[in-house]
Parts: C-alpha cells; structure tokens; sequence
C-alpha cells in the first residue's frame, strides 16, 4: 500500500508553508461558495480565482496540475469554474494542457439547477497532451462519489493516472482533498499522496479510505 498523509488544516496556509515535492503532481477541486457562511458571491469568486493561482504556481515547473470542478447556478445564472480557474493560470502564465467534460448524468437529461456535466482541467509548464498520451475529451461517467460534491472516483482515476504516466507524478497532492478520492486513485496506481482538508470529518475519512 502506498504512503498517504492527510493534514487536517487550511490547505492555502499549508501550500504556503509548504514548498511541493519536485516530484509532485496535483489533484483538486475547490469549494463552492455556500461552503463559506458570511461571504457573498463575488468575495468568493475572487477567493477562488487567487486560490486557484495559488496552486498552479505552487506546482512543480515540470510536473501538472488537474481541477475538477462543477459549474453552480446562483440567482439564476450560472458561474463557470472553468473560466475561472483559466483565469488564475492567466495570470500566472501556466497553459491549459488539456479540458475534458465528465459526465454527470446521461446525455438528454434535464438537471437544471445542477448541471450533468463537470469539468476536469490540467495546467503545465512543461507537460503536454500529445496524441500518444491523449485520452478521451469526455468521459461518460465521474464515477463513484462518498458524498455528493466529492470528486468521482473515475475523474480521479483519469486524472491521476495522467499526471504518473505523462508528467512524472510520483507523489499526489490533493490541497481540500475532501473525503479523498483523489488519494484513493493514486493509491491505486502506486503513488504516494498528501491530502490537506479543512474540514475535520472529511479529513478523517480521506485518512482511513483504502489505507
């Protein structure tokens, strides 16, 4: 079994205090803003799009970075988390080395206020998605969730996998690694893996899946 550590703590001051492995790949999805009491919409948004920048910056030169997200619907309208992380790798200058859509619920379904789709994107300085390493650009499925805005297990299989076979990942980091498939999947594929989550329940369960 490969080594797991998870650190019940902030995940922003944890990257700040702590330099990444340079062997180190990273795998997140950051929260939506009803996880943050007291803060309206465009406090959060600007939050995630520095957090995000955080990361990316964070990640070694010659490894990747992947972001599993799902766009939420506030108001009536609809904010794309892809767009902003695009924006936090703009900033820093980071390209996006590949986006794929993952698949919530089957095609012709009508979710309306949460939508069937989610995205996974990966960011690099060094990596990129050539056609002997591409994989599929949708994926029918996220996989199996522990609760209902984990990341799914076959996103973080995809995602992993990937950063191992195609950026030299040979640990995983997974900054608000929630219940911890992220961890799991790099278990699976021999890796070892840090998780840094806030919240003390999900950090206990990322600590105990699989290990």
């Amino acid at each position: 079994m490969s080594d797991r550590v998870v650190h019940a703590c902030c995940a922003i001051e944890w990257l700040r205090a702590n330099p990444l492995p340079p062997d180190a790949g990273v795998v997140t999805s950051l929260p939506n803003f009803d996880e943050f009491p007291g803060r309206d919409v465009d406090e959060w948004r600007a939050w995630f799009v520095d957090t995000a920048e955080l990361i990316i910056r964070c990640t070694p030169d010659d490894r990747a970075c992947a972001f599993f997200q799902t766009d939420v619907k506030h108001a009536g309208v609809w904010i794309d988390k892809s767009f902003l992380v695009q924006l936090a790798a703009a900033r820093v200058g980071v390209p996006l080395v590949w986006h794929k859509v993952a698949l919530r619920a089957p095609l012709g379904t009508n979710t309306f206020d949460r939508p069937g789709y989610a995205h996974l994107l990966c960011f690099s300085r060094t990596a990129r998605h050539r056609r002997q390493n591409a994989t599929p650009d949708i994926l029918e499925h996220i996989g199996v969730q522990d609760w209902p805005r984990g990341m799914g297990a076959a996103v973080a299989d995809n995602a992993v996998r990937w950063l191992r076979d195609h950026a030299g990942a040979e640990i995983i980091v997974a900054p608000f690694c929630g219940t911890g498939a992220a961890l799991d999947a790099a278990a699976a594929h021999g890796l070892a893996s840090i998780g840094i989550e806030r919240n003390p329940g999900r950090a206990q369960r990322a600590a105990r899946r699989h290990s």
